[in-house]
């Protein structure tokens, strides 16, 4: 009688635990598509041995960035990006980690003013790969599903470094690519603290890029840097139901610099803002679907455009199939 009712006790833990993780990574995973995303709810943390896939289409509609070294106005953009992530947590020193891989794949149409005469382009190619790992420094343990159940957040404190690596469509003689030939790295400290229902984050970071040895120019291609970009990042959201709940999203970012053959651009000097919203919607067991629009507010150069991103999500704990955390 006893081990029979030990049996349903842990049968009614697990059932919850795998509510919990699913409520839990829906916040943390987001594609990472350009440089100034808005992503709420990143260093809130999930079990161990969490896995999850996620295939997200963006779509973005209005200016480009083309850094203001060539002879290009009124750049403009309506493309779609479509990609595919994979996210794993795991304990590192009792402290809970994880790492998400993306792979976007660009397809879209661009035009602008060249030397007074209207050109429009054709894209579609794979970008650059992503990848990113993050860990929570203060408030995050590292918990099985059993134990995980159990907790409850208080105030976050975590670390991120994500890799952008120079794998997508890239060609010298081309103005506009998918792929930017060179690596970029973005450190950043991330705060979240939940009272009730709400939960309020806050992010400081920057980007760091690598020198691209082979920027497009005439009458051969020349060397571009770029001085760090600083950004900071906010989100205010609450939850609705395990799993379902909505932020309101905002970001600020400054620097950027570029400079060709050491010669500085400084009207390349980016001061911008976006803000949007975010809505996430678990609809079954293992999957769960987040809409989010956002809108260039402060717009001094770069990040004057319009974005919405759909992502499905299929999650799971341990290995599918094996053993009572994969059912």
């Amino acid at each position: 009688m006893i081990r029979q009712r030990n049996c349903h006790q842990a049968r009614y833990v697990m059932r919850l635990s795998r509510k919990w993780f699913l409520h839990s990574l829906l916040a943390v995973l987001t594609a990472p598509l350009c440089a100034q995303d808005l992503s709420p709810r990143a260093y809130v943390i999930t079990p161990m041995r969490t896995n999850a896939v996620v295939l997200t289409w963006s779509y973005f509609n209005g200016g480009f960035d083309l850094n203001g070294a060539i002879p290009i106005t009124g750049a403009t953009g309506i493309y779609s990006v479509p990609s595919f992530s994979y996210y794993r947590s795991f304990g590192l020193f009792g402290h809970s980690a994880n790492a998400t891989i993306s792979l976007p794949y660009g397809v879209g149409n661009f035009e602008g003013e060249v030397n007074t005469r209207q050109r429009s382009v054709y894209r579609s190619g794979l970008m650059d790969l992503t990848a990113r790992f993050s860990v929570n420094l203060i408030g995050g343990p590292a918990l099985p599903a059993r134990e995980f159940v159990k907790w409850k957040q208080k105030v976050l404190l975590g670390a991120s470094l994500k890799v952008l690596a120079p794998t997508g469509q890239y060609s010298p003689d081309k103005i506009i690519n998918w792929g930017i030939n060179r690596w970029a790295f973005k450190p950043e400290l991330g705060y979240s603290e939940r009272w009730g229902n709400w939960l309020l984050d806050a992010y400081a970071g920057a980007w760091f890029y690598t020198a691209n040895p082979a920027y497009y120019g005439v009458p051969s291609p020349r060397q571009q840097t770029e001085e760090p970009i600083g950004s900071f990042e906010g989100h205010i959201s609450r939850n609705f139901g395990l799993g379902t709940w909505a932020s309101l999203d905002g970001n600020f970012w400054w620097g950027g610099i570029t400079s060709l053959n050491g010669i500085q651009n400084l009207a390349t000097k980016q001061t911008s803002s976006r803000i949007g919203g975010t809505v996430a919607w678990r609809f079954a067991t293992h999957q769960s679907l987040k809409v989010s629009y956002s809108n260039g507010t402060y717009v001094r150069f770069g990040g004057n455009y319009q974005s919405v991103q759909v992502g499905w999500q299929y999650s799971w704990i341990g290995r599918p199939g094996k053993g009572s955390e994969a059912r």
